[in-house]
């Protein structure tokens, strides 16, 4: 199976864009990591369809995604637009906190992405991001999905350590806050028992899916 780039990627997995047992454990880890949005500018950068940003009670709520048929999924699709992560349609210093989940894995170098985050978010904001889980990737997972003939694609993966990530944000301006690791354990165990495979489950427990950082915009 060849690997998608992200924009091919998710334009053919945009008609059926679900929740996973890897966005699952991101949105457990982003709750506990804080800061909540409510009242907050907050921007998604790598947004989807903007799911997170609805109910989110932010003040400003913007989202920023490659792929126009992800965007076009949005309900509602307003303070969403195209762009890349490594040139964000936005002005300096814009936001309190600034989401990136699940995005920067889909680049084959972060420099850019960091300085871009840090640019957009204010000093002393906060900036999260999270991604595949490095020893999920040496574990044998992959990110996958099926287009609408249930036909099976990869999508483009690339390593970043966290070592790497905290680097790459300290040269733009961002201090490492804390970090969370999202593992397999109970609260993923309907993903798995709903594809009929809790003999993998059992395997799998304690297995790192889920790298969330938080930053401080100094």
């Amino acid at each position: 199976m060849s690997a998608l780039d992200a924009r091919e990627g998710y334009r053919l997995w945009a008609h059926d864009y679900h929740e996973t047992a890897i966005t699952f454990l991101d949105d457990l880890l982003v709750r506990e990591m804080g800061p909540a949005p409510a009242g907050l500018r907050l921007l998604d950068a790598g947004c989807g369809t903007g799911r997170r940003l609805r109910g989110s009670g932010a003040a400003l709520a913007v989202g920023v995604d490659l792929t126009p048929e992800m965007l076009a999924a949005a309900d509602p699709p307003g303070g969403l637009a195209a762009g890349d992560l490594r040139a964000l349609p936005l002005r300096d210093a814009a936001f309190d906190l600034v989401w990136c989940r699940l995005a920067i894995g889909h680049l084959p170098e972060i420099g850019d992405a960091y300085r871009e985050l840090a640019r957009v978010c204010r000093p002393g904001g906060s900036v999260i991001v999270t991604d595949f889980h490095a020893d999920a990737i040496a574990a044998g997972h992959r990110r996958t999905f099926c287009d609408a003939s249930r036909r099976s694609h990869e999508l483009a993966h690339y390593v970043h350590p966290a070592e790497a990530q905290a680097a790459a944000a300290r040269a733009a301006g961002l201090a490492l806050a804390y970090r969370r690791d999202g593992e397999v354990g109970p609260a993923v165990r309907p993903f798995y028992e709903r594809a009929d495979r809790l003999g993998s489950y059992e395997k799998q427990q304690g297995l790192r899916l889920v790298l969330a950082l938080a930053f401080r915009r100094e």
